[in-house]
């Protein structure tokens, strides 16, 4: 094998290792016979808005439906689920609006695609727009020979002729 073979077939092996440790779903580690701290719950219900009230992260939600939902994440990670466990858990009983983050498939995938081309579609119609103010505009001879044949204008020049001297 060549020196540049073998340095394409570790480029391959990296990206390939890279783009298994982005799709590797995570798991929750728990310290061993304890029970989950605040932070491991919170990082999960973090990620969960409440179902009762709107646009509110399970984590800080005040209610006492939300105390219990947390209460329930403890339950859940003491008995040793995952995220992706719990979050299908409550998807199956409150639906995806309770997720933070929609599933990326089916129409979802728009919120991740739209605003990046229409920031895209706007520094086009910038730039073009700004081209636009920079490039001279096309003089018409005919137009021209309009206007100096016109009194008005060969008077006003003749005053700013007079003017700059």
């Amino acid at each position: 094998m060549t020196k540049r073979g073998f340095s394409i077939a570790v480029l391959l092996a990296i990206l390939l290792l890279g783009v298994l440790a982005f799709f590797q779903p995570r798991q929750v580690t728990l310290a061993q016979g304890g029970t989950p701290t605040d932070d491991e719950v919170n990082r999960i219900a973090r990620q969960l808005y409440c179902p009762v009230c709107e646009n509110t992260p399970l984590d800080v939600c005040p209610t006492e439906a939300c105390r219990q939902w947390r209460e329930l994440i403890r339950q859940m990670l003491a008995e040793g689920k995952s995220e992706a466990e719990i979050k299908q858990y409550f998807v199956e009983y409150y639906g995806a609006r309770v997720l933070s983050e929609p599933p990326r498939q089916g129409f979802n995938w728009i919120v991740y695609v739209l605003p990046p081309l229409m920031i895209l579609a706007g520094v086009v119609l910038l730039f073009r727009t700004l081209r636009s103010w920079v490039k001279p505009a096309a003089v018409d001879e005919q137009e021209v020979e309009q206007l100096s044949a016109d009194p008005l204008v060969r008077k006003l020049e003749e005053d700013l002729r007079r003017r700059e001297k």
